[in-house]
């Protein structure tokens, strides 16, 4: 395919996958809204007014970044997992892969919507934080790079889940059994530093530490890890999804019959 024809392909997967998540918004966009609202509540105003600063930052100021970033997580991962599956189930993504558009265009497409959602629903939480703290921006190109990154690993990550989907159940499974503990144990609500040194090692064995604390530091300047291990550590896994996805895609593990 030439160029002109690749970029018209990616544009249409794209245009296609955000039109899918903005027609139906009250389902993809504002439900993320309300949880996030009702986090800030409960563990930001109702709890975190109990609890002392955490690196000189009040409870909610420390929380907001982990949030956020949670959201956009859960958020671009649902949309490629549900739309990469749907494709699958209604057999047309059989007719992408019969054309002349290459493996990695159809990957790319997909995961680009899945960046956009978690972009959108980012940005739709960090204005809901506005209303409970006075949010600032410490590194602008950190925040957004963290951002941009983390979306498309979990982008990545739902398109490799809906390849190994068998039905709507087993997209459910990856969320509810790997990612949310993760999360939860991800320093999203605290730092590390308040655990016993066993437990600080074990929770370095999570990948989601490394994204929460990149993306706070971005936001407030305070982090639990090194910044430039963090990123080399989002960056490996990116790198190690994609190879993946596109091999799945191209040996046709999960696609063809």
């Amino acid at each position: 395919m030439k160029f002109a024809e690749q970029r018209a392909a990616f544009v249409t997967i794209l245009r296609k996958e955000i039109l899918r998540f903005m027609r139906i918004w009250v389902q993809t966009v504002l439900p993320a809204g309300i949880i996030m609202t009702l986090y800030f509540v409960i563990f930001g105003k109702l709890i975190g007014s109990q609890l002392a600063d955490i690196r000189g930052l009040s409870y909610m100021d420390y929380i907001v970044p982990g949030i956020i970033i949670m959201a956009i997580m859960n958020n671009s991962y649902a949309n490629v997992v549900s739309s990469f599956y749907s494709a699958k189930f209604q057999r047309h993504v059989e007719e992408m892969l019969v054309s002349p558009m290459p493996g990695y265009l159809i990957v790319a497409g997909y995961v680009a919507g899945g960046i956009a959602r978690g972009t959108v629903v980012g940005l739709v939480v960090t204005a809901v934080a506005m209303f409970f703290t006075d949010l600032q921006v410490h590194v602008w190109w950190v925040a957004c790079l963290v951002v941009f990154l983390t979306s498309l690993l979990f982008a990545l990550g739902g398109f490799i889940n809906a390849v190994y989907a068998n039905s709507f159940d087993d997209i459910s499974i990856v969320p509810t059994f790997v990612l949310t503990p993760l999360t939860y144990l991800g320093g999203v609500f605290y730092s590390i530093d308040l655990l016993p040194d066993f437990w600080q090692k074990v929770s370095l064995g999570n990948p989601i530490l490394y994204m929460v604390n990149a993306f706070r530091y971005g936001m407030t300047g305070v982090s639990d890890v090194d910044l430039l291990v963090a990123f080399g550590i989002i960056i490996s896994f990116v790198v190690a999804l994609y190879a993946f996805a596109i091999y799945l895609l191209r040996s046709g593990t999960g696609i063809r019959s």
